[in-house]
């Protein structure tokens, strides 16, 4: 045993397992090949399991035990899982020598103990934590960081049976490091979407995590934050004040539109149902310019953080029921019956997710239908599930089911599929995937949740009857277009008809975003829509002698 400990090291050891409190199972699981670092990982644990008898190894090869490598999700070699009478949830795929030797060893001690170690505010707050989260923590043997958060995602898992941490050593597995593309360690992946670099203290990962799986929880506390930091210079909408601009809607668009018209030194306010928009449902970007590959909540962070820098109210949290014109400007009225004065509008309220509006499709809305795969994907590990629609949307959804769910049904009213054909072929060259065209949904099934639909052929084959655990809807949207549908002109789309300046049929009233009839819904389409309505509110404002132009103020480049 020299080549791995020497006495002084093994004579800490020894020391260190004299604390456990319950045994500790060990189990390795190896390749067919019984590749090289399945063996070192053996002669590891081995070393380590002889030092106690407390300590029990079992090793699994892969051939030998599928039922096992299923029941532990193992899809990696070597990996080592320490369990004390149940699976915490815990993982190690490949070598746990060098630094993360000691990760190994404080983690035995953990559940054996079934101490976390964690501050007892932060346990509180991690096991408050109600939807699946997988941590995936990239380390290297020689990175003196690492064990820190690796151990710390250990922690998690164990205060939180929803919570799953795999320490993964980055030299074993190349072809994940460069999916996720780790250039440095550590770098700790949450939900396969969110990323945060380097070792952090826990109130941290616990952010992070709260970012990947509660947009609106995480924004709330990232808000008091800003607010004890003096960073947010945010104030509650007032119905005493009469305001240059009131923008309804919290996406890009509304968030440019604040930005734009706090710059201009106006007052301003805005009005949202929540913050984010679609960038909340939106897992990878890569088209925003200057930020290749950020995700929508990352974004939607950055957006929101330079906006509240600037002097705004807000009101969140509440919906806009109708917009009423004045004589000299416009009132805004709630769905709690406050209302508020304004002398100029930016509506940028956006899109909903359609509706079938057949029988229990609303009854089921959040008992097994959804609208989300990127939010709710990991629900369906191992479960059936169907996607309608046939455009990107619904074969993006799919694509984010596929490393969940077991089987996948494509429903579609028209036999071909309006998606770009790299998704078409990614979603069809896979056997879980079943495709059902032309079809309808005809109702869904189900008690106190969805547990099947009915389908019916449009070619008249009759109707199916499919057993599903969840229905993802990817019909596309609807413009949030009814508190102003008797005010403002609409397209036959039900979009807000704007001018080149963003301009609507009613004077002192812009639009801005997805909610307008222009033809491309993209997010850097809406920040430009957002700044442009709010410059044109601006002149809008000074031409009609509702507020005197700001000196010193340019609107090029602004």
């Amino acid at each position: 045993m020299p080549e791995l400990m020497d006495q002084e090291t093994k004579a800490s050891v020894i020391e260190l397992l004299t604390h456990m409190d319950e045994p500790v199972s060990l189990l390795l699981f190896v390749d067919d090949d019984e590749c090289e670092a399945c063996q070192q990982q053996r002669i590891v644990l081995e070393a380590i399991a002889e030092l106690s008898d407390n300590l029990v190894l079992t090793i699994f090869a892969a051939d030998d035990h599928p039922e096992q490598l299923t029941r532990y999700t193992i899809d990696k070699f070597p990996a080592t899982i320490p369990i004390v009478r149940e699976d915490h949830g815990i993982r190690f795929f490949g070598l746990t020598a060098g630094q993360e030797f000691t990760s190994l060893l404080e983690t035995i001690l953990m559940i054996s103990t079934g101490i976390s170690g964690l501050p007892a505010e932060v346990e509180a707050l991690v096991q408050e934590i109600d939807q699946p989260v997988h941590i995936q923590v990239f380390v290297t043997l020689t990175c003196p960081y690492c064990p820190a958060m690796v151990h710390m995602a250990h922690q998690f898992a164990l205060v939180n049976a929803a919570i799953r941490a795999d320490m993964i050593e980055g030299s074993q597995f190349l072809e994940i490091v460069q999916m996720y593309q780790v250039e440095g360690v550590p770098r700790t992946v949450i939900n396969e979407t969110t990323v945060l670099d380097g070792a952090h203290p826990e109130t941290i990962l616990y952010l992070t995590i709260l970012q990947a799986v509660d947009p609106e929880r995480f924004q709330q506390i990232a808000a008091a934050m800003r607010d004890a930091q003096g960073l947010r210079k945010v104030s509650p909408l007032d119905e005493a004040q009469t305001y240059d601009i009131l923008i309804v809607g919290g996406g890009p668009a509304a968030m440019s539109a604040a930005l734009y018209a706090a710059r201009k030194r106006l007052n301003v306010g805005l009005v949202a149902d929540r913050v984010g928009g679609q960038l909340k449902y939106t897992a990878q970007i890569e088209n925003y310019l200057g930020f290749p590959g950020v995700s929508g909540n990352e974004l939607l962070e950055r957006f929101q953080f330079h906006m509240e820098s600037y002097p705004i109210s807000e009101l969140v949290g509440t919906q806009v029921t109708t917009v009423e014109e004045l004589d000299r400007g416009f009132e805004i009225v709630t769905n709690d019956g406050r209302r508020f004065q304004t002398h100029s509008v930016i509506y940028c309220a956006g899109k909903e997710y359609r509706r079938l509006s057949v029988p229990n499709e609303e009854r089921f809305i959040g008992r097994g239908i959804a609208f989300c795969a990127t939010c709710d994907a990991p629900l369906y590990q191992g479960r059936v599930v169907a996607v309608v629609g046939g455009g990107n949307s619904a074969f993006t959804a799919a694509r984010d089911l596929l490393s969940f769910a077991s089987e996948i049904h494509m429903i579609h009213r028209r036999t071909d599929h309006q998606a770009d054909a790299f998704l078409i072929e990614e979603v069809r060259q896979d056997p879980k995937t079943k495709f059902h065209t032309p079809y309808r949904v005809r109702s869904f099934i189900g008690d106190d949740r969805l547990s099947g639909i009915e389908i019916e052929s449009l070619n008249g084959d009759g109707i199916t009857f499919l057993d599903v655990d969840g229905v993802f809807l990817e019909i596309g949207l609807s413009p949030n277009t009814q508190p102003v549908k008797e005010l403002v002109a609409l397209n036959d789309k039900g979009e807000i008809t704007v001018s080149p300046n963003r301009a609507t049929s009613v004077a002192g009233f812009f639009a801005a975003g997805d909610v307008t009839d222009v033809l491309e819904k993209q997010i850097s389409i809406a920040v430009g829509d957002g700044a442009l309505a709010a410059l044109s509110a601006y002149e809008y404002l000074v031409d009609s002698g509702l507020v005197s132009k700001r000196a010193g103020i340019d609107n090029e480049w602004v």
